[in-house]
C-alpha cells in the first residue's frame, strides 16, 4: 500500500497512533516509533490551556528528540481559542500536524458540547475548522479531525462532518465507527467508514477494533480507507506497529514475543519514561501498563501487584528477573479486545437543549483549562 498523504506530510506506513489520555506521552510515542513507521500523536490537550499558558497543559507538550514530525491533538469548543492555540503550536512548538478532537465520548467533555457532541452543531463545527485551518496554513501545517458516527444512532453526524471538513480545507478525517452512546462497547461499524469514504474526496482513516495487523489490512480492503488509526490495540503491545509496517509492506509477519522479550519491552518503556519524567515519576507512570503487558501470561498475582507498585528501575529489574522468560506468548490474546470497553449509555450527557437544532450559531461552553481526557 502507498504512503499516507496528509497535506504536505508523507507517512511511510498508513498508520496513526491514536491520542490516548495518560498513555501517548513522549516516551510511549518514542517506544512505538522504534517499532515501525507511522504518525504518532500526542495525547489530547485543550486549546484554552495552550492559550492561557496553563502549566499542566504545557507540560504535556513535550517531544522526544527523535520526533521529526510533531503531531498534537487539540480539543476546544471556541473557534477563536482553537485557532489561536493552533498558531502557538505551529509557531512556538514546531508542530507539523494538528488533529482536532470531535470524538471524545467522556461525559465531562460532552456535557460541555465538546468532543463527540460538537459535530451536531454544524455551524460551530465549520467555524472551528475554518479558524484552525487558517491558522495552520500560515505555517504550512495540515489539519485533520477525528470524529464518531454521531451522538447515538438517532443523531448521526459523520457524513455532514465529513462534508464540512472537506469544505473547510481539512486534510483528512478519521472516523471511529462507534457513536458517543456506545463509548467503547460493542463492535465498530466499518460500513460507516466505507460510506464516509464514498462521501468525501479527502483521505479517510478508519478507527475501531484493530487488534492485529490483519485487522488493519481487512479494514482498508473493506472500506477503502486511506489508512488506520490504532488505539487500544497497542496497549501493552507496542510491537503491533512493527506488525503493521510489515503487513502494509506486503509481509505477513506476526510478532509473538516470549515473556522475556515482553519484559525487555517493559524495561525499555520504563527507561524512556524515566528519561522524560525522572526515574521515580517515570516508574509511577509505568505502573498502569503492567496489566496490559502481562495480559494472558501466567505471572502470579503477587508479582503483578509488586510490578504495579515499582518506584525505581532497580526494583523493576529485580522483579522482571523473576518472570519465566521462556514462556511463550498467549495466543488466546490474539485478536482479543484490550483496554476499556464498558457498556453503552442510555443517555449521553449534553448541554441543555443541545439537540433542539443543528445550527449552532454561538460558541460552545468553555472547556476546562486542564481537560485531558481523549477518546
Amino acid at each position: 500500500m502507498t504512503a499516507l498523504t496528509i497535506g504536505p506530510l508523507q507517512v511511510a506506513t498508513p498508520v496513526v497512533l491514536a491520542p490516548m489520555a495518560g498513555i501517548t506521552n513522549a516516551a510511549y510515542r518514542r517506544l512505538c516509533a522504534e517499532q515501525g513507521a507511522g504518525l504518532y500523536v500526542c495525547e489530547m490537550i485543550t486549546s484554552r490551556g495552550v492559550v492561557e499558558r496553563d502549566r499542566h497543559t504545557l507540560d504535556m507538550l513535550v517531544f522526544d528528540e527523535l520526533e521529526t514530525q510533531r503531531s498534537v491533538q487539540l480539543y476546544g469548543t471556541d473557534p477563536v481559542y482553537v485557532g489561536k492555540a493552533t498558531e502557538i503550536l505551529c509557531a512556538e512548538y514546531g508542530v507539523a500536524h494538528v488533529d482536532l478532537n470531535f470524538g471524545c465520548p467522556v461525559p465531562k467533555v460532552t456535557r460541555k458540547g465538546g468532543g463527540g457532541a460538537l459535530p451536531w452543531k454544524r455551524t460551530l463545527l465549520g467555524e472551528i475548522l475554518e479558524h484552525t485551518v487558517a491558522a495552520a496554513a500560515a505555517y504550512g501545517v495540515p489539519v485533520t479531525m477525528k470524529t464518531r458516527k454521531g451522538i447515538d444512532e438517532d443523531h448521526l453526524t459523520y457524513l455532514d462532518a465529513g462534508r464540512i471538513a472537506q469544505e473547510s480545507g481539512v486534510a483528512a478525517i478519521a472516523l471511529h465507527g462507534r457513536t458517543v452512546a456506545q463509548a467503547y462497547s460493542g463492535a465498530a461499524d466499518w460500513d460507516a467508514i466505507a460510506r464516509l469514504v464514498e462521501h468525501v474526496d479527502i483521505p479517510v482513516l478508519g478507527n475501531g477494533d484493530i487488534w492485529e495487523a490483519s485487522d488493519a489490512l481487512r479494514m482498508v480492503a473493506e472500506t477503502g480507507a486511506a489508512g488506520v488509526v490504532v488505539g487500544r490495540g497497542c496497549l501493552g503491545r507496542p510491537w503491533l506497529f512493527r506488525d503493521l509496517a510489515a503487513a502494509f509492506a506486503g509481509d505477513t509477519v506476526a510478532t509473538l514475543p516470549t515473556l522475556g522479550e515482553v519484559a525487555a519491552m517493559m524495561r525499555r518503556h520504563t527507561e524512556l519514561l524515566a528519561q522524560h519524567l525522572g526515574e521515580e515519576r517515570g516508574c509511577v507512570e509505568f505502573r498502569k501498563h503492567v496489566s496490559w503487558y502481562l495480559k494472558g501470561f501466567a505471572a502470579g498475582g503477587d508479582l503483578r501487584r509488586s510490578l504495579a507498585m515499582i518506584s525505581s528501575l532497580a526494583e523493576l529489574d529485580a522483579l522482571l528477573a523473576r518472570l519465566d522468560r521462556s514462556e511463550p506468548f498467549p495466543v488466546s490474546e490474539l485478536g482479543a479486545p484490550r483496554g476499556r470497553q464498558g457498556s453503552p449509555r442510555d443517555k449521553v450527557a449534553l448541554p441543555e437543549g443541545w439537540l433542539d437544532d443543528t445550527d449552532g450559531t454561538g460558541y460552545g461552553p468553555t472547556e476546562d483549562t486542564n481537560e485531558t481526557t481523549g477518546g
